[in-house]
């Protein structure tokens, strides 16, 4: 199906910028904890252990909020639960900044989570509904794109916050609430999902929305086609995601959002300061190179967005796992031998451009774009419920571990890890460039 000129391009990228705003309190949230660890050290007097809990604690919330979201997404619309979600975080900033024990900034800290698993999921799977088959999956790696520019943003206010007294860390979470407001002015803006209004039985409206996006003719085509993929998707429970037909498609997604998250890489994000402070760097050195971890994470997103639609995601997603593994392991042995923090610099940035250069961005590309049209809600929130248990187990454990076994030790761990991601790619990850949700749904069929 040629779509290509037959869509309204720059109204698509407009409403996937907006609800992509999503994607930036999801870095915000994400990257705060990596400048504000070495305060919150002091203030808590954390343990390896709590150090691990207090980190992980956001995904705790994330996974209660992926399950939120998916069935609040199937009931009332996208919408809602993007307006939900922006509410949820302004709330929470605030309540974290003014934390005074360690259980109540916790507690913030999982309500966090709550709205940032709901926007990890409404956002790309909302973005790749309204987005024609050519170019979702560059609108869909907008969403990563967003949370990229919100680590970098996040890394250089730490950075600038870092000499502002022991209550700095206060600051890098209370203006939180400033891009909070501004996604959910946003989210009024936006028209609900073509998809969900034909699901809920609201046919004029879907529509209003399709002839905004694209000619008649492409009003046309899509409407069929996702008329045809609704058949029999009226009541769908989490027993219908394992059915036979969709097991495959099931089990890549959960896999893959799995091993985005054991394949390290957060560990380096999330700890930064553990890292070069092995080496011997000072909390200048710490923060700075957080900043340098967000630059280059920005450039090489914006590297897969270009590819993304071109070379394909397998190509990315291949090119990154196994490179990754190679890098690992000289990282570790850098670590192991203590040498430079320039040195180790250089391969932590290696790191960085290979993660959001392919597993990053195409991981969601591929959760939002390989679920059945009348499970994708309840699919994509198992997926994404798996990845934020994955992203718990990890950060938890890697200061546990780095005690144990020093902070080179998990890095031959990840290495080894990103051979057997590169392994069950090649054997059971296919192409979805270039197809409609519809198409790609119907090779699922015949699989």
């Amino acid at each position: 199906m040629n779509q290509t000129s037959s869509f309204n391009s720059r109204y698509i990228i407009g409403i996937s910028f907006i609800s992509a705003l999503g994607g930036y309190l999801f870095g915000f949230d994400f990257a705060v904890i990596s400048g504000a660890l070495p305060f919150l050290r002091v203030q808590f007097a954390l343990d390896a252990w709590w150090e691990g809990f207090l980190t992980g604690s956001l995904a705790l919330g994330c996974i209660v909020g992926c399950l939120i979201a998916g069935r609040l997404a199937d009931r009332y619309g996208r919408k809602p639960g993007l307006m939900t979600a922006a509410i949820i975080f302004a709330i929470s900033s605030i309540g974290v900044a003014l934390a005074q024990t360690l259980t109540w900034f916790v507690a913030m800290r999982f309500a966090a989570g709550i709205g940032v698993g709901m926007a990890s999921m409404l956002c790309p799977m909302y973005i790749a509904e309204i987005s024609p088959a050519a170019v979702r999956g560059r609108n869909v790696a907008i969403n990563q794109l967003t949370v990229v520019i919100g680590i970098l943003v996040t890394n250089l206010v730490n950075y600038f916050l870092a000499d502002k007294g022991v209550d700095a860390w206060r600051w890098m979470f209370g203006l939180g609430v400033v891009p909070s407001a501004i996604f959910l002015i946003g989210v009024t803006w936006l028209p609900e999902s073509p998809r969900w209004l034909i699901k809920a039985g609201k046919v004029d409206q879907a529509k209003k929305v399709l002839n905004k996006i694209g000619s008649q003719l492409f009003v046309q085509q899509t409407f069929k086609a996702i008329e045809q993929s609704m058949v029999g998707a009226e009541k769908q429970s989490y027993k219908a995601v394992f059915e036979k037909s969709v097991r495959p498609a099931v089990i890549v997604g959960i896999t893959l959002a799995v091993f985005q998250q054991f394949c390290g890489i957060n560990v380096v994000f999330n700890y930064t300061s553990t890292i070069f402070e092995s080496v011997g760097a000072n909390l200048n050195r710490q923060l700075f190179e957080t900043v340098a971890i967000g630059v280059v994470n920005l450039v090489f997103t914006l590297i897969a967005m270009w590819q993304v639609d071109k070379l394909g995601r397998r190509p990315l997603m291949l090119g990154g796992a196994l490179g990754l593994s190679v890098v690992y392991i000289i990282l570790a042995f850098l670590l192991q031998n203590h040498s430079s923090a320039g040195l180790v610099s250089i391969f932590v940035l290696l790191a960085i451009s290979m993660y959001s250069m392919s597993l990053a961005p195409v991981t969601w590309v591929l959760i939002s774009e390989i679920f059945p049209n009348k499970i994708r809600g309840l699919a994509s929130s198992i997926a994404i419920v798996s990845l934020w248990g994955a992203y718990f187990i990890l950060v938890f454990t890697f200061p546990i571990l780095a005690k144990k076994l020093g902070a080179y030790g998990p890095f031959y761990l990840y290495a080894g890890i990103c051979f057997l991601g590169f392994l069950f790619i090649k054997s059971k990850v296919k192409e979805t460039k270039g197809q409609t949700l519809e198409e790609l749904e119907q090779h699922l069929a015949g699989h």
